[in-house]
């Protein structure tokens, strides 16, 4: 990806936020291309994958997905399927799983511990590039009660304090990290709220910010915390709910638009059809990595599972990317998989409060 290129996301993604997000944590400097010959591979590619994307409703996509990997590398594929962020990311660092699905949050953390830790993929935007190769992390209320967060003639959120606040996992890019980072950079300039960190974010009750905090453990149920009430404001990325709703109203991931859940939707939305919801702010984040950790995979196999992965009939199989808002889609048309390295992620990093 050009420097230019990059620049240009960078500013996209800073002024979402405001100035002063935090204090920085530290990230290592190294990348990792792969290891060589000496990896002792296992017989079997394990993938693990987020609560997300763990689903019944998305069993054929897996299976199409191993079947690639499968194909590519000569070697048996599995799937671990998790309830917690925290047990699929642990199975990837410490080598029970090879490959994971992570948002850039997990991955920038992850290759901090260790850089072997690498993206090998991110799935492009509706240009086929890397140009627009970005999901979005939202706050959302319950349609009717948007008027609550009005700011001029638009919504923002300035009162999100003492709301009942429900977040997907500490560990999630656009349902944690990057709304606290929109957060501290609303609030850190108010005295109230000038020695506000993430980690009171995720702390609810009297004198903390939110009167309550939820984390529902995937972007689906927490989507479900607003819909019926348990949260007054929902952290949910675009692309995990995506299949489950309709827009109604208003311009795709922007503010003020409005979704309405579909007739026939899967759980855990097969009793919520006809819901609705409005988006209060919207925040651009880098397409999520396929990883990789290569200190247990060798740098043949890396390739292998790369350019099966970029490849046309990759790109062509509507198993992996179906028309956009199918049931079970995790990938969709007229996307494809592009190849990254750890440096595309540097203004990500910039973007949470990691220094390199």
């Amino acid at each position: 990806m050009k420097k230019a290129t990059l620049s240009v996301m960078a500013v996209l993604l800073m002024s979402s936020l405001l100035a002063g997000c935090g204090t920085a944590a530290s990230s290592s400097s190294s990348a990792n291309s792969g290891s060589g010959s000496g990896v002792k591979e296992p017989a079997t590619i394990t993938i693990a994958w987020l609560p997300n994307n763990s689903g019944d409703n998305e069993k054929a996509f897996r299976e199409e997905f191993d079947q690639i990997i499968a194909k590519a590398t000569g070697k048996k594929v599995e799937n671990k399927l998790t309830t917690d962020y925290a047990i699929a990311i642990s199975a990837l660092e410490s080598g029970d799983a090879q490959l994971g699905y992570f948002g850039p949050n997990e991955y920038i953390v992850s290759h901090a511990k260790d850089p072997k830790v690498i993206p090998l993929v991110v799935e492009s935007g509706d240009s086929g590039t890397l140009n627009d190769a970005l999901y979005h992390s939202r706050f959302l209320v319950k349609k009717g009660n948007e008027d609550q967060y009005k700011s001029g003639d638009s919504y923002d959120i300035d009162n999100i304090a003492g709301k009942k606040m429900s977040f997907v996992s500490t560990s999630s890019t656009s349902g944690f990290n990057m709304p606290a980072a929109a957060i501290l950079g609303k609030f850190n300039s108010q005295d109230k709220w000038k020695s506000l960190t993430k980690d009171d974010l995720a702390q609810g009750g009297s004198g903390k910010f939110f009167s309550q905090v939820l984390f529902a453990g995937s972007h689906q149920l927490s989507l479900v915390n607003v819909l019926t009430g348990k949260s007054d404001v929902s952290a949910v990325d675009d692309l995990d709910v995506a299949q489950y709703v309709t827009l109604s109203s208003g311009k795709d991931n922007e503010t003020g638009a409005v979704y309405t859940v579909k007739q026939g939707a899967d759980a855990p939305f097969n009793t919520l059809a006809g819901a609705q919801f409005e988006i209060i702010k919207s925040i651009p984040v880098f397409n999520t990595p396929l990883e990789a950790n290569s200190a247990v995979l060798s740098q043949k196999t890396l390739d292998e599972i790369t350019q099966a992965l970029t490849s046309d009939e990759t790109t062509k199989d509507t198993k992996i990317f179906a028309p956009k808002g199918s049931q079970g889609s995790v990938f969709v048309q007229p996307h494809r998989f592009l190849k990254v390295d750890d440096s595309w992620y540097d203004p990500m990093r910039k973007v949470l409060g990691y220094s390199k």
